[in-house]
């Protein structure tokens, strides 16, 4: 099992840093535009997410596994944005 304040320090890191991408998806969403962004940057990077989710199943990690199941669906929202566009 991992030691709880482990697991603190890797929620927060988790919280900050898929929090960065909601501020993308609101102007995406708000401008209905996605011109700027690269498709194939976050094709990969959602595809890299999914393997960190795969991992966190794997070692049985909350911190990874919310945090990326998170981002994926974040991820997934801006490619989606992009494809419509």
């Amino acid at each position: 099992m991992i030691n709880p304040i482990f697991e603190i320090i890797g929620l927060s890191a988790a919280f900050l840093t898929t929090s960065a991408f909601i501020p993308q998806v609101y102007k995406i969403y708000k401008e209905k535009n996605a011109d700027g962004i690269s498709l194939t940057m976050y094709i990969i990077l959602f595809i890299g997410v999914l393997l960190w989710l795969l991992y966190g199943i794997l070692i049985g990690s909350v911190s990874i596994i919310v945090a990326n199941g998170i981002t994926a669906l974040l991820q997934l929202s801006i490619i989606i944005f992009k494809l419509k566009n």
